[in-house]
């Protein structure tokens, strides 16, 4: 089974072919359906042999196509100081691309 380790949005994932990876939000206009690629590449495996880059690996990439674009559910900020009355309750959404692996070149 050949897999990939590749970064993006300041993150590494371990993927494979016709994985589903839900990533960091990437800057640009993107819609869904679009089709990406991440050209840094840390690390391939293809069962026999393992390439390993120093950071990346010249020439590899791992092309993907946006299934979802969306945000994660709301996760709640607060800022409490005991005793002297102050609360700030802040909400939070991350955004992000589900993607899905399409090939490991």
């Amino acid at each position: 089974m050949e897999f990939a380790v590749i970064q993006t949005g300041g993150k590494q994932y371990k993927v494979s072919k016709g994985d589903f990876v839900s990533v960091e939000k990437i800057t640009g206009e993107y819609k869904k359906g679009d089709k990406i690629s991440f050209d840094k590449v840390l690390l391939v495996d293809d069962g026999k042999n393992t390439t390993i880059g120093t950071p990346y690996i010249t020439g590899a990439k791992v092309d993907a196509e946006i299934i979802e674009i969306g945000r994660a559910r709301k996760i709640l900020v607060v800022k409490y100081k005991q005793k002297s009355r102050y609360l700030r309750r802040n909400g939070h959404r991350q955004p992000f691309f589900k993607v899905k692996i399409t090939s490991i070149k």
